[in-house]
This record gives structure tokens, C-alpha cells and sequence, in this order.
């Protein structure tokens, strides 16, 4: 997959241009949070599961969900440092100042 980001080395880039790049990483960081507060979701139910409850059954639903847990944060994980990988690419350029209007 090619970075959509790269087509802006060489350019300067303007005010709105670095505010759009730190929403996106402000974003960014929500998205692994938020996989991470459901792997640890998903790690206290398995973990119920398997201290809680003496049937199998509940017990192989219990494995699995910590299976998934650490999927889930795997996933994440390298979701967050992919697209930080990506915005990174826009993040080496100057701030450009925005133009004022003659007059104002």
C-alpha cells in the first residue's frame, strides 16, 4: 500500500495543512485507545470466565476471549504505528505562513 502522504514531500505546507496532520494523529491515538479498552475489556471477561465459573464450556468461552484480547491489541497496535509511520512523512516540512489580505 503506498503512503498518501508522501506526494507532499517537497512542498511547503500551510497552517490549515499542519492543523489537518495533528488532528489526524490526535485521531490517531484515539483509535489505539480505543483498541485498547477493548482488548482489556475483552482480557477482564475472559479472565471472569475462567476464575468465576467451573463449566467447560464457560471456561473455553474464557480462553477465547483472552485469544481475542490479545489479537485485539495486537491489531491495534500496528494500526497506530502504520499510520504514524504514514503521517510522519508530511511532518518533515516548514510552516508556511497563511496569507493576509491587502488592506485588513
Amino acid at each position: 500500500m503506498e503512503n498518501p502522504y508522501v506526494r507532499f514531500r517537497g512542498h511547503t505546507l500551510s497552517l490549515n495543512d499542519y492543523l489537518a496532520i495533528d488532528r489526524t494523529v490526535l485521531a490517531n491515538e484515539r483509535t489505539l485507545l480505543s483498541y485498547t479498552r477493548t482488548a482489556l475489556t475483552m482480557l477482564v471477561i475472559g479472565g471472569t470466565c475462567l476464575k468465576v465459573f467451573d463449566s467447560l464450556w464457560i471456561e473455553i468461552v474464557g480462553v477465547v476471549f483472552l485469544l481475542l484480547a490479545l489479537a485485539t491489541f495486537i491489531i491495534g497496535w500496528r494500526r497506530y504505528l502504520h499510520m504514524r509511520d504514514y503521517v510522519g512523512a508530511a511532518l518533515d516540512h516548514r510552516l508556511v505562513e497563511p496569507e493576509t489580505r491587502a488592506g485588513a
